[in-house]
């Protein structure tokens, strides 16, 4: 659940995360805020709509989270077989049970061969659509392990063309 509350103390370095496009415009009221910080990914692109271009058109730094979808576009979830030991989808599945949908798996394959057809892995391919995007500044990512790592430096490498944003982006409408 979004919050629509903006921070309302004074600093030089103003931001929110979690917030929404009315929250935005109201900050606006008071002064540019300096970064807005919300989930996006693959399987999260609601800000699509509104909240990346109303940053983009005020100069607001947009820094996503989750641009793996809870794992989800690691390769780890795959259709018929049960959720890895650990995993979120056996810790805490709530967020991310309406991913388990045909729809999803169905894009998670196509995901899976395009980043085997560019020689690459599934998180790297999603981080990499994340970063390819014009407005986004950067991602913010939580790797729990050292070998987390791997797919965020891979990521930098990938240069993604406009078409093949699209391309990758259809995999899950």
């Amino acid at each position: 659940m979004r919050s629509s509350a903006w921070p309302t103390r004074a600093s030089s370095a103003r931001g929110a995360s979690r917030t929404t496009t009315p929250a935005i415009r109201e900050a606006l009221e008071h002064g540019r805020p300096a970064v807005v910080q919300n989930a996006y990914s693959l399987l999260e692109r609601e800000d699509e709509a509104e909240v990346i271009p109303l940053c983009a058109e005020h100069g607001i730094a947009y820094l996503p989270f989750g641009p793996l979808a809870g794992g989800w576009l690691t390769g780890k979830y795959r259709r018929g077989e049960p959720f890895p030991a650990g995993s979120r989808m056996t810790q805490r599945p709530g967020p991310y049970e309406h991913l388990v949908a045909d729809r999803v798996f169905d894009g998670l394959d196509r995901l899976r061969a395009e980043a085997e057809e560019r020689g690459t892995t599934t998180a790297a391919l999603a981080l990499a659509w994340v970063l390819a995007h014009p407005d986004v500044t950067g991602v913010v990512c939580g790797p729990n392990r050292p070998e987390h790592l791997e797919p965020v430096l891979d990521a930098r490498e990938l240069e993604l063309t406009g078409d093949d944003r699209a391309l990758i982006g259809a995999f899950f409408v």
